[in-house]
């Protein structure tokens, strides 16, 4: 018999839906990640079965948040523990990949990006024609990063694999965007890119991306589709981003304009010193990262001019970027900053 990690059951049966012909069958990766969090949620709000794949170590905390979801533990790193501890020979309607890869650098974008969700799709059509859906990002469009070649890399293997699938490429999300909100509060001003207007987005909450990728579901003109999505409302500048932050905030809005220049004299630097270790070229491509976030917008790109169109860009939801920029203000949430955050609390500019 094979070796199987083990089972954190919620309910009798997670695999037999008790009757609901609405509810589906869905083995979720990436569940301890926000956007991954959100969706478990959502999914659990809508009476889904779910099943979540989580390191050893997340078991407990996706059971306290979720206690009556299932979790079943082991590593997307190994395809032998993806086949015997996440799927099991359970046949899943949906399989949802919320992964994403922690810092963006090349070897950890291959390994997550593309690989893991490589041998979840070749394991998914093993024990049936699931659903895939993916969480992937708006920014492939204009492919300059390791993580974005990745990410593409996979998008193709996907659309080519037979399987349903819907590919999601959201906007902004409002944790990417609120990096400045511990310097604003210390006194300290605004920092933007040229004037604060060279780029714009339709940033997009945690909950509404959920709620999107739960309508795959449900929406037949959602299958087999590349879906970008933004939040509801216009798009909106860096400078206007700042300038409700400080209104938020009770205080006079401050900026400080840094030079793209600037970004590419501290890129060229750590390139050269990448030729002497491997820590330095990592670090160039988090800094490639930064200045591709700082002059590129996340919008619909028109492939016909080339010229980022917000009119095209998709909106959907109810939450907004300034909503959520009160509730920091008041306390009501703290934001949860990731790698790829351009600037945070620690930054001495």
């Amino acid at each position: 018999m094979e070796a199987r990690g083990p089972e954190t059951k919620g309910s009798t049966n997670p695999i037999e839906p008790n009757g609901d012909v609405r509810a589906k069958r869905i083995l979720l990766f990436g569940a301890t990640g926000t956007i991954g969090r959100a969706t478990l949620n959502e999914l659990l709000r809508q009476g889904h079965y779910v099943v979540c794949f989580v390191r050893p170590q997340a078991a407990a905390k996706i059971q306290r948040f979720a206690p009556e979801t299932v979790v079943r533990t082991g590593y997307v790193t190994n395809p032998q523990s993806i086949r015997q501890d996440a799927f099991r020979g359970d046949e899943f309607d949906a399989v949802i990949s919320c992964l994403s890869s922690r810092t963006g650098i090349p070897d950890d974008a291959w390994k997550i990006d593309h690989q893991a969700n490589s041998d979840i799709l070749k394991i998914a059509k093993e024990t049936g024609k699931p659903h895939f859906i993916l969480l992937s990002a708006i920014c492939v469009q204009r492919p300059r990063l390791a993580f974005q070649h990745a990410k593409l890399a996979f998008e193709a293997e996907l659309q080519a694999s037979g399987l349903p699938y819907s590919i999601i490429r959201p906007t902004a999300f409002f944790k990417s965007l609120s990096g400045q909100v511990e310097r604003v509060k210390a006194g300290k001003p605004f920092l933007i890119f040229g004037d604060g207007t060279l780029t714009s987005c339709k940033p997009i909450s945690d909950h509404d991306v959920a709620s999107f990728i739960a309508e795959c579901f449900e929406n037949p003109a959602m299958k087999n589709k590349v879906l970008p999505v933004g939040g509801p409302g216009e798009a909106i500048t860096p400078r206007a981003q700042g300038t409700y932050l400080f209104q938020s905030l009770g205080l006079e809005p401050r900026f400080r304009k840094v030079p793209v220049a600037l970004m590419d004299w501290i890129i060229r630097a750590l390139e050269f010193a990448g030729r002497f270790g491997p820590k330095y070229r990592d670090k160039a491509e988090l800094a490639r990262i930064g200045r591709y976030y700082a002059t590129e917008s996340m919008l619909v790109l028109n492939p016909k001019t080339g010229l980022y169109d917000a009119d095209a860009t998709p909106s959907f939801g109810k939450e907004t970027l300034f909503e959520f920029y009160k509730k920091l203000a008041n306390g009501d949430e703290t934001p949860s900053l990731g790698d790829h955050a351009v600037f945070d609390r620690k930054s001495r500019v």
